[in-house]
């Protein structure tokens, strides 16, 4: 007969005991990836900004915009540091994604 009494006042009371499943707090995001995922996006960035620069100043010696005042067929390096050649970065990017393999002029052929 405790015995059954014993079972009434447990039930009462079971509600009140703690979660043991939610007693230590853990993590379900998986960290690794998103670390690998901002390194990739930082790579992307990184490599973008570079790829902006060198097309910025291949269009420039292209088109003869940083040529040096003194020798005709020298080349004005400061002038390529600073030289905006299109309008925009993102033409730049555009250009260089868009353009893996370099153009091929008609005098070559």
């Amino acid at each position: 007969m405790s015995n059954d009494v014993e079972r009434e006042v447990l039930k009462i009371y079971e509600g009140s005991r703690p979660n043991e499943d939610d007693l230590f707090e853990t993590s379900h995001v998986n960290h690794v990836a998103w670390s690998l995922a901002a390194v990739f996006g930082l790579a992307v960035i990184w490599l973008s900004i570079a790829l902006v620069n060198a097309e910025n100043q291949r269009y420039a010696l292209v088109s003869d915009m940083c040529r040096d005042q003194v020798f005709a067929s020298g080349v004005d390096k400061k002038c390529l540091v600073t030289v905006q050649s299109r309008d925009g970065w993102w033409q730049h990017l555009w250009y260089g994604v868009t353009h893996v393999r370099p153009e091929v002029s008609d005098a070559r052929r």
